[in-house]
């Protein structure tokens, strides 16, 4: 059975609001995923399915929209996406915590960083249904503008690192 690493956009940032990871482990569970495990208080969620990817998105971002009154926002992906994103992140003097992933519920357009604003320095590189960001001065004052990461969530590559870590370890434990 696949394993499918799930991230929520706006959830315990401000955003959509807050979602303790208990209870997005028995929303999970609920909805008969199995291996179920949370990583961090930013909503992370590693978990199997038989179900195409599509589907553990609508599931899983429906009940959320359920319980939290608002859609959050799914973005899900396999093990072996997971793996790529980490291994092929662009802009290796970055440190990992000030490079970002945002990922994306679908592909950018070829043209979504040709409205980037970047006054502090900061770069961009599309890959597919992520975009990369470093920001040389950390993101929190960041004064970055692309609307392109609108519908996306972000991780830093740290965490990106973890859960392909932790995919690969309850993948690997079958």
């Amino acid at each position: 059975m696949p394993v499918y690493i799930a991230l929520l956009r706006a959830v315990n940032v401000g955003g959509t609001g807050s979602l303790p990871m208990a209870e997005l482990k028995a929303i999970c569970e609920g909805l008969g995923f199995s291996d179920v495990k949370t990583y961090i208080q930013s909503g992370n969620v590693l978990l199997r399915s038989d179900e195409a990817e599509k589907v553990v998105v609508e599931r899983l971002d429906d009940a959320l929209g359920k319980k939290m009154g608002k859609r959050p926002g799914v973005m899900v992906r396999s093990r072996k996406e997971l793996d790529k994103i980490a291994t092929d992140a662009p802009f290796p003097e970055a440190r990992p915590n000030f490079l970002l992933v945002y990922f994306l519920p679908e592909k950018a357009p070829g043209d979504a960083l040709e409205t980037m604003v970047a006054p502090d320095g900061e770069e961009a590189k599309l890959a597919g249904r992520e975009i990369y960001v470093h920001y040389p001065n950390g993101s929190g004052r960041s004064k970055l503008k692309l609307p392109a990461l609108k519908p996306g969530t972000s991780r830093n590559l740290n965490t990106v690192r973890k859960l392909a870590e932790m995919a690969a370890a309850l993948e690997d434990g079958d």
